[in-house]
């Protein structure tokens, strides 16, 4: 019979030869290694991977709004059946207004209780009973974003959230298009159900327009990045280049004041003492005059002043009195003798008008007409 010892060295030496088989081929690229490949699924989580169960029991529970008591209570029937496929029990208790969900015995999935109370809150959020029963697949997830406390103002929280629902839904639906996700947005939440890749664009682009940013121009780069991943060459390569740089356009410029303070250049050194009464007095000579003499200098200062106002509002009377400057006298001019009047002509016009009325017909024109109603009789005969 063999000893342990010897057990213990043949186990080792079969280690180190396992080692040696696992080697890196040489040719093999690490990119591929790091790629997942097209199609790749992983396999589920069946009971013969976990035969004997958990150890101990563990359980959730979710509060809901009284608005959903009517609808829960009609889906809750569904709810359980889905539950009960994994072996986790789920209560309704419509009194205190919550939902739990645990683990029994016979539970063999240890992450199925994660999804079971993503499931309750999902459902407790406004999220549809069809919509929330996709977290217990493997390849779905979901994410519960919280807008409410991004924005302070309420009327414009409102309108961001609007915008990102768009006009009659059309924003959220493409949206949802791009990222393969189910989004739902109600009250101070938005709730995602998808793949871990769309939920990361989401919440994205859920964030950005509570900030401000509009969600077509997200929408615009997603569906660039949706061509470019088509194209096996360019998965390995930046797409920054493809990508469209938005600028901003409505940035309101601050108003600048009309009256600009221009700060001086700094000096260690303090300001000049301003000049007293007194040493004003010394400079000019005043502080060794007497008092009299000091106050026939105001008074002759005074008088000054007052003559200079007397003349000029001497000035301004005799303003009334100064005549206005006259313009220059034009002489007419000499009638020019080169046009000439014909009187004579003149003459004949105004006897020839005197002769005839007004709208009568001439002489000649009557006879003319005479003549002509003759000829016309004639013909008649």
């Amino acid at each position: 019979m063999a000893s342990p010892s010897l057990e213990r060295r043949e186990k080792g030496a079969g280690k180190s030869e396992f080692r040696n088989q696992k080697t890196k081929p040489e040719n093999q690229d690490e990119s591929e290694l790091l790629t997942v490949p097209d199609g790749w699924k992983e396999p589920a989580f069946s009971k013969e991977d976990n035969p004997r169960g958990l150890l101990e029991e563990s359980s959730f529970s979710t509060l809901f709004p009284k608005y959903r008591e009517a609808y829960l209570k009609e889906c809750w029937p569904l709810v359980q059946k889905a539950l009960n496929e994994h072996h986790v029990n789920a209560t309704l208790d419509l009194i205190e207004g919550n939902m739990t969900v645990c683990t029994t015995k016979k539970t063999f999935d240890p992450y199925i209780i994660i999804r079971a109370r993503d499931l309750i809150k999902l459902l407790a959020r406004s999220v549809s009973f069809e919509q929330a029963v996709r977290i217990l697949q493997d390849d779905v997830a979901c994410d519960i974003i919280k807008i409410g406390s991004l924005v302070r103002n309420k009327e414009r929280f409102v309108k961001r959230r609007q915008r990102l629902i768009g006009p009659k839904g059309s924003t959220l639906k493409a949206l949802e298009l791009l990222t393969n996700c189910y989004i739902m947005v109600q009250g101070n939440t938005v709730s995602a159900i998808g793949p871990f890749s769309g939920l990361k664009e989401v919440r994205k682009v859920v964030l950005d327009t509570m900030k401000n940013i509009h969600p077509i121009y997200n929408i615009k780069s997603l569906m660039i990045k949706r061509e470019l991943a088509k194209d096996s060459e360019l998965r390995s390569q930046s797409w920054e280049r493809f990508l469209p740089q938005f600028k901003h356009k409505n940035v309101n410029k601050r108003k600048e004041p009309k009256k600009k303070t221009v700060k001086k250049e700094y000096t260690p050194f303090p300001p000049p003492q301003p000049e007293s009464q007194i040493d004003k007095e010394l400079a000019s000579g005043e502080y060794f005059l007497k008092a009299n003499q000091k106050k026939r200098q105001k008074m002759e200062a005074i008088k000054a002043k007052q003559a200079e106002a007397i003349s000029k509002k001497q000035e301004e009377r005799n303003k009334a009195f100064i005549p206005p400057k006259e313009k220059p006298i034009v002489k007419p001019k000499e009638a020019s003798t080169e046009t000439k009047i014909d009187v004579a002509s003149i003459k004949e016009k105004v006897k020839k008008a005197k002769n005839k009325k007004l709208g009568a017909l001439t002489a000649e024109e009557i006879a003319l007409k005479m003549e002509a109603d003759e000829k016309k009789k004639k013909k008649k005969k």
